[in-house]
């Protein structure tokens, strides 16, 4: 049985969690390549066993790659596969981490040739720091994975993807590609934006800030810490999958002015019901997810 060469591109957090978990659990059976911008990072790369081989040059790491993994931000991925085309041999699957996906795929169909595929993927997994040093064998354990139907891909194709997958440990699902774009907002998109905003919100209270900083505990630590995550790759979520976040901005905005509403009309009953409903459903939803994944 021959070698399974997988190529990372942008081997950071995810990327470089990828290649670890993998080479932990097929050793030899698997050569990695990854294509890092600076060479300190491909040095870390190497040296912390997330890759075998790491390069700038498109032909070193891609060329007799089987799988190709883009682990950039999401508008850089497009241009990126332009790149590298012309290094891919024919059969190659090429598979991604992209928070947003209808806006790759538009790209994409547009350049790929009948005899190179793209299966969309999404871990729905991450932490606030970033970078290779920052990546985990096991980031991927009981978190979903989100493998985005594609009809156009073969399905043993698309079976090599989600077998890959299965090796992570995540508890592997698959959607169309706009519930998965709505989904995502829901979940992540939307969830970032609102820890961003709070961060905000504490750096516009003016003179009360350093007072507002020594009464911070867990519970604001806890609901920004995403508020840390990277910013390119944040801001090009924000640009590709604009109508959907928008949409349920609107809809948390509605609801916050509800809120507001209740306050200022001293009807407690109502903001008794706001927080009662919140936090059954909350218990609601882990019961259900509890032998499913770890909500992060």
């Amino acid at each position: 049985m021959s070698k399974l060469k997988l190529a990372i591109i942008g081997v950071g957090l995810i990327g470089g969690s990828l290649g670890l978990c993998l080479k932990d659990k097929l050793g030899d059976e698997i050569y990695i390549t990854g294509m890092c911008r600076t060479r300190e990072s491909m040095e870390r790369a190497v040296a912390l066993g997330a890759v075998d081989f790491a390069s700038d040059n498109p032909a070193e790491v891609v060329t007799g790659a089987d799988i190709v993994f883009l682990s950039t931000p999401v508008l850089q991925m497009v241009p990126m596969v332009e790149k590298l085309l012309p290094f891919m041999k024919p059969g190659t699957v090429i598979t991604d981490a992209g928070s947003t996906k209808q806006y790759v795929w538009n790209g994409l169909k547009e350049i790929l040739p009948p005899d190179i595929y793209y299966v969309p993927g999404h871990p729905m997994t991450g932490r606030e720091k970033s970078g290779v040093d920052a990546a985990q064998k096991d980031l991927f354990v009981n978190k979903c994975y989100v493998i985005v139907e594609n009809e156009g891909v073969p399905k043993q194709v698309h079976e090599k993807i989600c077998d890959l997958v299965r090796l992570t440990g995540a508890n592997l699902t698959t959607l169309d590609i706009a519930k998965h774009d709505r989904c995502a907002s829901v979940i992540s998109h939307i969830p970032h934006v609102a820890a961003a905003a709070l961060v905000t919100l504490l750096n516009r209270s003016h003179g009360d800030k350093e007072a507002c900083l020594k009464l911070a505990g867990g519970g604001f630590k806890d609901t920004t810490r995403i508020a840390s995550s990277n910013a390119d790759m944040w801001a090009d979520i924000c640009m590709t999958n604009g109508e959907a976040i928008v949409n349920h901005i609107r809809i948390l905005q509605g609801i916050l002015g509800e809120v507001a509403g209740a306050i200022e009309n001293n009807d407690r009953q109502a903001l008794h019901d706001y927080f009662a409903e919140s936090k059954k459903r909350r218990d609601s939803i882990l019961e259900q997810t509890r032998n499913m994944y770890e909500l992060i």
